[in-house]
């Protein structure tokens, strides 16, 4: 009975549009907020963090981004890995060369240097769509890949190939480097996500994700009525490539403290994050949470239990977990197409109407 729109009443056209309208959502909301932010850090340990915490707000930003450039524009791409590689990339070059610059701005600045690179791959699509733009984006992939391991400039000619994240510090607390703990790394890598997911609900909303939702549903449509293809479809590559660098650069500097292309940011990264925005739902900010966590929280605990609670070894644990994500997934996309979102939104609609049977 907590969960009705009965008694919530809108005065206002701002309180008529937010993003939630029903009070029980927005309260449940702020909760998590508060716990994420007050109680997480008090309990977390290296393990949790480095397994399990990290990796799902780094992927979480970087599903985000591909999902505003798929479920949103319509714009197919399998250059994730690639781009998240030229925020990596541009993060360590700008550690390098401005040493006293704080790591946030160097992670923006990264973000933006991606975004200009999607600019330039983004290209394409103003002239071919759908597999076609597929196969031009997993071109960009491994022209990247390759660019990044045969030029010694951009990994400062070391003889290993790889790039080292320096010692980074944000309020006197150390983010990156072999001194930071998993709590600053934590709430650093939350910051971000906080951030971006608002940035991209808020585009979403407004004229810019009209725009693309438009150019995604009828392009000749949307391009009559005066959506500018050229603009919408390269704002779409630029926004969803500044959120796949900062995710990059994350990765590298907060969380990898050490990578090299062709290891870290291969083409398995590219189908990792389309996976999770397929299972998630395109189309869902919701979407690109659900899919983080049930592609790497998911794999997680459940080796936790074949191995810890059954006592199974764990290489047979490891295949075991392949095979039953995969039919998860299968399972999942055959009773809900549309994804985990989709799945949730129609569970809350049967919430508000309970135990009325229409």
């Amino acid at each position: 009975m907590l969960y009705r729109e009965a008694g919530d009443f809108k005065t206002t056209y701002g309180a008529d549009n937010q993003t939630f309208p029903i009070r029980f959502d927005r309260y449940g909301y702020y909760l998590v907020l508060a716990f994420a932010f007050l109680v997480v850090p008090m309990f977390i340990t290296d393990y949790w963090a480095n397994s399990i915490v990290v990796p799902f707000l780094i992927y979480a930003i970087a599903a985000l981004g591909l999902n505003l450039l798929i479920g949103y524009c319509g714009q197919l791409s399998l250059g994730t890995g690639a781009f998240m590689a030229v925020g990596a990339y541009a993060c360590y070059k700008l550690m390098v060369a401005m040493p006293g610059l704080n790591i946030v701005f160097v992670i923006i600045l990264a973000g933006l240097v991606t975004a200009g690179v999607g600019v330039l791959f983004g290209l394409p699509s103003l002239r071919i769509k759908g597999f076609y733009l597929a196969v031009a984006t997993l071109a960009a992939q491994f022209f990247l890949i390759w660019l990044f391991t045969r030029t010694p400039w951009f990994f400062n000619y070391s003889s290993t190939g790889m790039i080292s994240a320096p010692t980074r510090r944000v309020f006197g607390y150390a983010v990156t480097g072999p001194t930071a703990s998993s709590v600053s790394v934590y709430l650093i890598c939350l910051a971000f996500l906080v951030s971006l997911a608002w940035l991209a609900r808020n585009l979403t909303r407004g004229t810019m994700g009209r725009k693309w939702m438009a150019i995604r549903d009828m392009d000749i449509a949307a391009e009559i009525i005066g959506v500018n293809p050229l603009m919408a479809k390269l704002s779409a590559f630029a926004v969803s490539s500044f959120f796949v660098g900062v995710s990059g650069a994350l990765f590298f500097s907060v969380y990898l403290g050490a990578a090299e292309a062709g290891e870290s940011f291969g083409i398995d990264k590219s189908f990792l994050v389309l996976f999770m925005v397929i299972v998630g739902g395109l189309g869902s900010i919701l979407g690109a949470f659900l899919g983080a966590a049930f592609l790497i929280v998911g794999p997680v605990l459940l080796k936790l239990m074949l191995v810890n609670q059954f006592g199974w070894p764990s290489d047979l644990a490891a295949h075991l977990e392949i095979m039953i994500v995969g039919a998860l997934i299968i399972t999942f996309l055959i009773v809900e197409p549309h994804g985990l979102a989709a799945l949730w939104r129609t569970i809350k609609d049967k919430l508000r109407l309970w135990p009325f049977p229409h």
